[in-house]
């Protein structure tokens, strides 16, 4: 930037003068700007917008596409024992479970480790550490100088065996670390001075069990007595068993899958189980319940913007005039912009149309009769009724959430109750239609990337432009700025150099 003088020889304030002569740039810049902000917060709505547009589009009209997704069923067992999740092909009966043994991990508790102190009878508990070499502990590797202890489990299977060799290197951390290795998961816990061993997994093909040499695991109080036991506490592994209808089911874990139903044992229990498998009327009604909520509350935020109180009077604000208000005013300020920015908007006002012709057009069934919602008791309040912008929301007959239609006979759950294939093929029919549709209007385009509803590439390109527009005045205005303040230097330098000359010459007639 080049040297600017200011008015030392003329007095003049130039940087104002020349802010003065360059002003009508400098206003034109910050229309731009604040248009470009405008735009900005215009993008911001409709992003929004979109995103719960396309999560009903995604989600609640995604599921609701296809008979099969209303083919819902549920179980009821007569004993919190059990936990069932019923598929769509479970039949629907009452059928009785009876649980023979629950399913379980091989899981070995270490005896405690004691040392024998001198002049003390009793063995004491010891005070080992993970760093701990086992020949530390006592153990004695012989003339081979290494001793070795084997894992089965039924991560690596029987034929084989992981061999772990003991050394006079050896710690308690490089042999519970060797263990977790080959497939069980152990522990040494050195406040209670034992060793923790468990399967990876329940049920006897997942079991392990540990071989080698008696004195490494004697050691480390995991060996065998004289009696073929445990030194701890030994439980075997164990497989879960159930007697369903009279026939007996095995499995590894405590959950079973069978015909269509996933049984899950929560707790061991003698008594007869009763599981009754019957449609799910609650689940299908909920299901229709929670789509027509998420629709109403989008058709609502659509009707509402686009029905929004003009606010032209508002203007975008400079930062000067932020600065003279206060915080809640400009906020307030520019939330009444903010509010009107997609007011009479024609893509808002098609995309709000179309979806509300999908829901009035209704569905031409099978059978070839024309059913609406209003035959399943689901209606729009009256024109005067309803309040503003909820004149294109539904409510369900008989919705004891609903004040507006509660006290109303519920004709959508008699329907679900009496017929649901009819209840399921209309609403499958409802959600392809308003699923297609939408796909249709988030079609990628030359002005809009796809799921996308508005001409997101176009608003775009209109705020790239804005950066060029603004960029290009910015280069005006210290065009003209250096124009001005070089007439100025010139001025100041002239002025300077008449002053010199004047001093000059007074300085010769003060000499006389």
């Amino acid at each position: 930037m080049p040297v600017r003088l200011s008015g030392m020889n003329s007095g003049l304030d130039t940087e104002a003068i020349v802010a003065e002569l360059v002003k009508a740039k400098s206003t034109k810049k910050e229309n731009l700007e604040k248009d470009q902000k405008k735009l900005s917060w215009k993008q911001d709505a409709w992003k929004e917008l979109n995103t719960k547009i396309y999560n009903l589009y995604s989600k609640s009209l995604s599921d609701m596409r296809f008979q099969s997704d209303y083919a819902k069923k549920t179980t009821k067992a007569s004993n919190s024992a059990v936990s069932i999740v019923t598929g769509s092909n479970a039949p629907e009966t009452v059928q009785t479970l009876k649980m023979v043994s629950m399913a379980k991990a091989g899981y070995h508790t270490g005896a405690e480790l004691k040392i024998k102190l001198e002049g003390i009878d009793e063995p004491v508990k010891a005070d080992w550490k993970n760093s701990t070499k086992l020949v530390d502990m006592g153990l004695e590797l012989g003339e081979g100088g290494s001793k070795t202890i084997t894992i089965k489990n039924g991560a690596n299977a029987t034929e084989n065996p992981v061999s772990i060799e003991i050394n006079e290197n050896t710690t308690i951390k490089d042999v519970v670390d060797a263990m977790n290795a080959a497939g069980v998961k152990a522990n040494f816990d050195e406040k209670n001075q034992r060793f923790y061993i468990s399967a990876s997994g329940m049920g006897t093909a997942n079991d392990f069990t540990l071989d080698g040499d008696n004195d490494v695991l004697h050691t480390l109080g995991i060996g065998k007595l004289d009696n073929g036991e445990f030194e701890g506490k030994r439980i075997k592994a164990a497989d879960a068993e159930i007697e369903l209808n009279g026939e007996t089911y095995t499995s590894t874990g405590n959950t079973f899958e069978i015909n269509g139903l996933t049984i899950t044992l929560n707790n061991m229990t003698s008594d007869e189980i009763t599981l009754t498998t019957q449609k799910d009327t609650d689940g299908i009604y909920d299901k229709i319940k929670g789509f027509l909520k998420e629709y109403n509350e989008l058709i609502k935020e659509m009707d509402k913007l686009y029905n929004a109180e003009s606010a032209a009077k508002y203007k975008m604000l400079s930062d000067e005039e932020k600065e003279e208000m206060k915080e809640d005013d400009v906020k307030e300020w520019e939330d009444k912009i903010k509010s009107a920015l997609l007011r009479k908007d024609s893509t808002l006002g098609n995309v709000t149309n179309e979806m509300k012709k999908i829901m009035l057009g209704g569905v031409t069934m099978e059978d070839g009769r024309k059913l609406y919602l209003s035959d399943f008791g689901i209606n729009t309040l009256g024109y005067f009724e309803a309040a503003d912008n909820e004149k294109g929301v539904y409510h369900i007959d008989g919705d004891p959430d609903d004040d507006s239609t509660k006290a109303k006979e519920d004709k959508l759950k008699a329907m679900i109750a009496s017929d649901p294939d009819q209840v399921a093929e209309f609403f499958a029919g409802l959600g392809k239609s308003l699923y297609n549709k939408l796909g249709d209007l988030m079609a990628r385009t030359d002005y809009s990337s796809a799921f996308t509803v508005y001409n997101d590439k176009a608003l775009k390109n209109e705020y790239d432009d804005y950066k060029n527009k603004i960029s290009k005045q910015e280069e005006k205005i210290n065009t003209w700025e250096d124009f001005y303040y070089k007439k100025f230097t010139r001025m100041e330098k002239a002025m300077a150099k008449l002053q010199s000359q004047e001093s000059a010459l007074g300085g010769l007639f003060s000499s006389k």
